[in-house]
Formats: structure tokens, C-alpha cells, sequence
């Protein structure tokens, strides 16, 4: 055994190294934004996890693995939930579990050509199929996809656009996989090389064939408004007030405001829906505000877009449907209400909504709106945009434009910001659609449908306004009309999987020898013999 080995040795020793390695795809995602990276980021955990020397270490070294990624991914929440932070990323971690095993079974010891060739396939299936189980929004949701770090990789948008961020999570792991083939199994260095070509290929065939959003042949101008961190929610509005009446005269097609913009319920405000209302008639265009506060038609506290024209509040209305685990709501409160006296976790439930709506402004353009975390969830964005077949106005009936309204103003120094704003790259990509991120405090950016970037980000110290012209699309992309075939196919193949090591397993049992039986007693004793 070689002395790292023999250090490994301790159970101990060896968790603290796996969950280092779980962290290190962490640089591939903003701040750093090294996308670079991500394409081996995984190598040093696989490599560790195929030397388990039992099923049941890999089991831990997948779990150690798994706790690594989803601290560094959310160290940023330490501040807010404490020690807690730590409990959410050890019970996630375990998702990783299988897939520790699944990479000794595959890649440990001296894998046949077959092994190496079903862990370019299996690999990355079960690492979707625990982006799938983490993307339900009870256990925190997809936040750090690991596609999602290729957010600026042109080509990667564009692959983006045929099977979501899912066909980009798989592809990463495939090339880790073939990497770490590559590194530990010399005698089978053709399956690496075939893997990191077939993912090379199928790049360059999306780059190549997958279809570019069509123009709509029109170009509307949106503005921003993000007054950055105010305390009370007066104050807040007056500045908001202030930053859109520079507006006046830019000939202006919409103004967006960022997440929890007002405080109040406008049916309580009176006043606050007639200056909405005269700000709409200022700047010739309708204004998309969020209220965070307690309804005065049912109970509770709501999140809610909300369209205001020149007349006041249109009646369109979107209470936002999935909620931030215990920035929003706490799980299960009768069990971990505790966490609000540890941290910053809510003290009163929000309420949630019950459907998506698609809102349409009065210069003709349909908007989309959705509320801060929910700019993660992939089949948002695609069911606010699947029945606009026609676009920019037409007769159908999805969002020719997707509006998210943000607030990350506890997190304002921390890389989650940035991180956030990335993801309207890709939803944008994923349907076609332009996108608009719009935050209260945080980082506003606004994406084409192609999910390159229009203009400047306004980063977290901004207290301004910004005007962007951002051109409308028509049609649809694969991913929209298809859906999520890449999670489908993977658990076909892990399907496939358990069958055939079940079948195997069975097999195995039945071929074995059977065991010698004693020899028969004849209810004589034998003699025994006494020497002298």
C-alpha cells in the first residue's frame, strides 16, 4: 500500500479528502466562472471512489462526495441557517451514495473493456437521475446544476436549446468519466477516447443542425429598475419612484421591478396603485412590480407579480408558486421550526400559488413572469413558453418574454448573486425566449433568446436604471416541444442497469457449487486409539 494509501486507510481521514473532491467542481460556477474546469472537476472523487476497497466505502465515499458539492454550493447560506447549513448538505449528500457505488462497480479494479464502455453510459445517467430527485422543490431544488456552469459556453447554449440544461449535466460527467478512464485504466484507453470524441461530436452536431430562434422582425425596449439595499419598504418605494421617472422620454416598452419592490397590498394602498399608475403614464409604458405582503382578499402572506397600466393594476396577477425552503417557508415547521432560532430562516410561512400566467402588456408583447429561486426550475420557463408557437404577439397563447423579478439582498457579498443571474442564460437558451432578470438588490441582467447577453450587468452595489433593447423571437426549440428526453433516457438506462446486474446476480447464485455435506453418521463411533 503506498503511504497516501495507507493514509487513506482511516475512515476518517478518507471522508475529509472525498468531500474536498466533491467541492472542487464549485470554481466552474460564478464568481470564478472557470466553465473550463467542470469537464474534470469530478475526476479526483471518481478516481477515489472506483479504490473503495468495499461496496459499502464507496457507498460513504459517494455520500462524502455528495455532502462536499452541496456545502461548497451553499456555503453562502452559512450565515443564514448556521450550523444547519451542514445538517441540509449531509442529508443531500446521500443522494450521491448509489453513484460512489456505481463508480466502483464500473471503473474499480481492473474494469473489462464492457465495464469501461457501460460506465461512459451509466455514470452520467445516475448522476442526472440525482439532479432529478434534488430538483424537487421540497428538497431545495435544482440550485447548481452541474450544466448550469456552462452558462457562457456558446455552443453549450446552443446544445442547451435541443435538450435543456440536462443534456448538458450529462454530457459534463461523460467527459469526467472518460478523463478518469483515461488517468486509471490505461489498458482501456479507447473507450476514454471514444467517449470524449462522441461528446465532442455531439457539440458540434448541435453547433452545427440545432435550430436558432427566428426573428420576430421587432425590438422592444426594456427597462430595469434596481434601487439597491433600503431598509423600509417606504423608503424603497420612493426611491424605485424616483430612479423610473429618469425614464420619462426613453420611449420606454416596459419597466420591470424587482423582487418584493412593494410592500404593502395595493388593495390597502390605494395610494401606492395611483403613483404606479401615474409612473406608467410618465413613461408611456406598463410597469411589472412584486408585492410581498398580506392579502387583503384571503389569508396570508403572498409573493405576487403584478401588472400596473395608466389606469392602475391591470388584474393580472402571478403569486409565485415555488418557495425558498426556510428563506420562505420551513419544511415540516412542526419538527425544524427550531431553525428560526438558529438563523434567519422565515417566521411566517408564505403562501403559494396554484398556476403559472402569462400576462399581456399593452404594447403587445406577452410576458412571463416568475419570482427569484424559481428562475432554476428548467420546466417553468418551458410551460410559460410551450403554446407561444406563434410569437411576439401572436395567436398563441405562451410569453414571447420571460420576466424574473429577484431579491438577494442577504446574500449580497456572496457569489450567489452572480450565480442567480447566470441562470437566465440558460432558461433563455432552453425556449427561445428573451429573458429579463430583474432584482431588487443583486445582479440584473437581461439574455436573448440565443442566451448571450444584452448589454451590462447592473452588480450589486447598482442603484439605477437600465435600458435594454432586446429583440423578440417566434417558434420553439426542441427542448420546449420535447421536454426533458434526456432524464427519460437516463433512467432507461439505469433501468437496463438493474436488470442486467439483477439478472447477473441471479446467475451468479445458481452456478455456484453446491456446498460439500458432511459425511454421513452410521450411529457407530469410531475406535479411538490411544497410544502408548
Amino acid at each position: 500500500m503506498t503511504t497516501f494509501g495507507h493514509w487513506l486507510s482511516s475512515p476518517w481521514r478518507r471522508s475529509a479528502v472525498v468531500a474536498l473532491a466533491g467541492a472542487l467542481p464549485v470554481p466552474a460556477y460564478p464568481v470564478p466562472a472557470l466553465w473550463w474546469w467542470a469537464p474534470v472537476a469530478l475526476v479526483p472523487w471518481l478516481l477515489l471512489a472506483r479504490t473503495a476497497p468495499t461496496g459499502r466505502r464507496a457507498l460513504y465515499d459517494g455520500w462524502s462526495g455528495g455532502f462536499g458539492f452541496m456545502l461548497g454550493m451553499h456555503v453562502w447560506l452559512v450565515p443564514s441557517l448556521h450550523v444547519f447549513t451542514l445538517l441540509i448538505a449531509a442529508l443531500m449528500g446521500a443522494l450521491w451514495a448509489p453513484w460512489g457505488w456505481l463508480a466502483r462497480r464500473f471503473l474499480g479494479g481492473l474494469p473489462s473493456g464492457g465495464r469501461v464502455a457501460a460506465a461512459l453510459v451509466v455514470l452520467p445517467s445516475g448522476w442526472l437521475a440525482i439532479e432529478l430527485v434534488r430538483s424537487w422543490q421540497a428538497l431545495g431544488g435544482p440550485w447548481g446544476m452541474l450544466g448550469s456552469s456552462q452558462w457562457q459556453v456558446e455552443p453549450a447554449l446552443r446544445l442547451a436549446s435541443v435538450g435543456g440544461v440536462w443534456l448538458l449535466s450529462l454530457l459534463v460527467v461523460s467527459v469526467n468519466v472518460a478523463v478518469a478512464v483515461l488517468v486509471a485504466v490505461p489498458a482501456h484507453r479507447v473507450p476514454g477516447v471514444a467517449g470524449v470524441v462522441t461528446v465532442a461530436a455531439v457539440t458540434s452536431a448541435g453547433w452545427v443542425w440545432a435550430p436558432r430562434p427566428d426573428s420576430a422582425g421587432r425590438t422592444v425596449r426594456i427597462a430595469v429598475v434596481q434601487p439597491g439595499v433600503i431598509d423600509g419598504a417606504d423608503a424603497r418605494f420612493d426611491r424605485e419612484e424616483q430612479l423610473t421617472r429618469r425614464l420619462v422620454g426613453e420611449d420606454v416598452d416596459l419597466v420591470v421591478w424587482g423582487e418584493s419592490s412593494i410592500g404593502y397590498d395595493l388593495d390597502d394602498r390605494p395610494d401606492l396603485a395611483r403613483r404606479l399608475a401615474a409612473l406608467s403614464r410618465a413613461t408611456g409604458a406598463d410597469l411589472v412590480v412584486n408585492v410581498d405582503a398580506r392579502r387583503s382578499d384571503r389569508p396570508g402572506i403572498y409573493k405576487s407579480s403584478m401588472l400596473v397600466g395608466p389606469e392602475g393594476p391591470t388584474g393580472d396577477r402571478y403569486d409565485k408558486m415555488r418557495l425558498v425552503p426556510f428563506g420562505e417557508y420551513v419544511p415540516a415547521r412542526s419538527l425544524l421550526g427550531w431553525a428560526t432560532s438558529v438563523g434567519k430562516a422565515a417566521g411566517e410561512d408564505r403562501r403559494r400559488g396554484t398556476a403559472q400566467v402569462v400576462m399581456n402588456t399593452s404594447a403587445g408583447v406577452r410576458i412571463g413572469p416568475m419570482v427569484c429561486f424559481e428562475t432554476a426550475f428548467p420546466d417553468m420557463s418551458r410551460h410559460l413558453v410551450e403554446d407561444g408557437t406563434s410569437g411576439a404577439g401572436g395567436a398563441g397563447g405562451g410569453s414571447d418574454l420571460l420576466v424574473a423579478q429577484s431579491s438577494t439582498s442577504t446574500f449580497q457579498h456572496s457569489w450567489a448573486p452572480a450565480q442567480h443571474a447566470s441562470l437566465g442564460a440558460l432558461r433563455a437558451a432552453e425556449t427561445g425566449r428573451p429573458f429579463v432578470h430583474a432584482t431588487l438588490t443583486g445582479v440584473s441582467a437581461v439574455y436573448g433568446a440565443d442566451g448571450r447577453r444584452l448589454g451590462p450587468w447592473l452588480g450589486t452595489g447598482a442603484s439605477t436604471t437600465e435600458v435594454f433593447e432586446v429583440p423578440l423571437t417566434t417558434g420553439v426549440t426542441p427542448y420546449v416541444r420535447f421536454g426533458d428526453w434526456p432524464v427519460q433516457v437516463a433512467l432507461l438506462v439505469l433501468l437496463a442497469t438493474a436488470l442486467v446486474e439483477g439478472a447477473r446476480s441471479v446467475r451468479t447464485r445458481r452456478s455456484a457449487p453446491a456446498p460439500l455435506a458432511p459425511p454421513a453418521r452410521t450411529g457407530r463411533a469410531w475406535p479411538v486409539r490411544h497410544g502408548r
